[in-house]
């Protein structure tokens, strides 16, 4: 696999960093969760015994985010734990945390001092705000910066205020960048020979994601308001709702509205001053007004239907069931097994980068606390069992 040859040190914990961790080790590299003794990593006991929404003891957090990982439980609170990591360090590539800003230094593990060791190695942090600024100290979830990125007060409408993504975009968002970073540093270190730090924030990777809407309002000063899920200049561009449930129709031009017109049968849209996008902008309230009395009438996968043999970009609605049966999906290999060391085979969501040289995997079963602690001790620093018993025996390694 591509990134067979890298070897990540897995110090995050919650979703932002085991996301940027997850997409990584899908792609191949040996990533090695490192999780203090006794309780480990925070989410492997959130929803442990929910039965719906756990197996093998572990939760759903825990069983997506760390698929294809190696666990080894050392304190790194210890003199003698802080040791075995740093003789880690001298033999891998990355090292991924997702800590308060501070704490690694505070652990004697930042960048500067791992770099001691292994000018080669590349550290990657993801906090809520980054590390420099006045706000780095501030504690950051998701939801928080989500409103502080802009993002929430374009997604509802005025008359239900603010709504955020139904998809953690604050979290994800930060684990993405943060793989982004790391792949970036490592194709850096092919032409350098040394590492770097990567310092990813939440709140940095929200405005980035506001894009092109950022610049119109730096452009112009306008502050845009939540408008559903219509847009601001294509008309029709909308949810409608349908006999049994919505659809979404995307046209975006005069080109795609004419064709939906004739399509339509509506005759209030065959006027031919609508065939101008500032006339159907300002008459875009009525134009969903039609469209939703004429969608109302049939169900939503025979909308789908005729609109797609008219070319008219569309889509329905999916929840979870269908979007996960979805042929595409399917096809694409975004619903993905994972056999579990208890043997049973339980489906997860797949990576989305393909890889045209990457040959057919299969991925393993998310780690069980420290089951890996011996054999990554041998294999990358080549500890002994003496050593290692030792080592059990102090409590730094578990």
């Amino acid at each position: 696999m591509a990134l067979e040859h890298i070897t990540v040190l897995d110090l995050t914990h919650m979703l932002s960093g085991p996301y940027g961790t997850m997409l990584l080790a899908d792609l191949g590299a040996r990533t090695i969760k490192v999780e203090p003794p006794g309780t480990g990593e925070g989410t492997r006991r959130l929803l442990e015994r929910d039965p719906d929404y756990s197996r093998d003891g572990m939760g759903a957090y825990f069983l997506t985010l760390n698929r294809n990982k190696d666990s080894v439980c050392i304190d790194l609170k210890s003199d003698a734990g802080r040791a075995v990591f740093f003789d880690l360090v001298r033999h891998v590539d990355v090292v991924f945390d997702n800590f308060s800003v501070g704490v690694p230094r505070r652990l004697g593990i930042d960048h500067a001092a791992l770099a001691a060791v292994n000018p080669r190695i590349i550290t990657c942090s993801v906090t809520g705000f980054g590390e420099t600024g006045p706000h780095t100290q501030r504690p950051a979830f998701d939801q928080v910066v989500q409103a502080m990125g802009g993002g929430m007060s374009i997604t509802g409408t005025p008359e239900t205020g603010p709504v955020r993504s139904g998809i953690p975009m604050g979290d994800l968002g930060g684990g993405l960048f943060g793989a982004i970073g790391v792949l970036t540093a490592l194709a850096e270190r092919e032409r350098t020979g040394l590492g770097q730090h990567v310092d990813v924030s939440m709140l940095d990777a929200q405005i980035s994601m506001l894009n092109y809407m950022a610049t119109m309002h730096l452009m112009s000063g306008h502050v845009p308001e939540g408008i559903g899920n219509g847009h601001f200049v294509h008309v029709p561009y909308n949810c409608y709702p349908t006999a049994d449930g919505h659809v979404i129709v995307a046209c975006i031009g005069d080109a795609f509205f004419e064709r939906f017109a004739e399509f339509s049968g509506i005759p209030e849209l065959q006027d031919p001053a609508l065939k101008k996008q500032p006339v159907r902008l300002a008459a875009k309230e009525r134009i969903d007004g039609l469209i939703t009395e004429k969608f109302r009438t049939r169900p939503t996968a025979e909308w789908v239907t005729r609109l797609q043999e008219a070319r008219i970009p569309c889509a329905p609605v999916n929840n979870f069931a269908q979007a996960l049966s979805d042929s595409q999906v399917r096809a694409r290999d975004m619903v993905k097994d994972v056999a579990l060391h208890t043997g049973e085979v339980m489906a997860m969501p797949g990576n989305p980068i393909k890889l045209s040289a990457a040959k057919p995997t299969e991925w393993t079963a998310p780690p069980t606390l420290g089951r890996d602690t011996d054999r990554v001790l041998r294999d990358v620093i080549g500890y002994d069992v003496q050593q290692v018993a030792a080592l059990r025996a102090t409590g730094a390694v578990a």
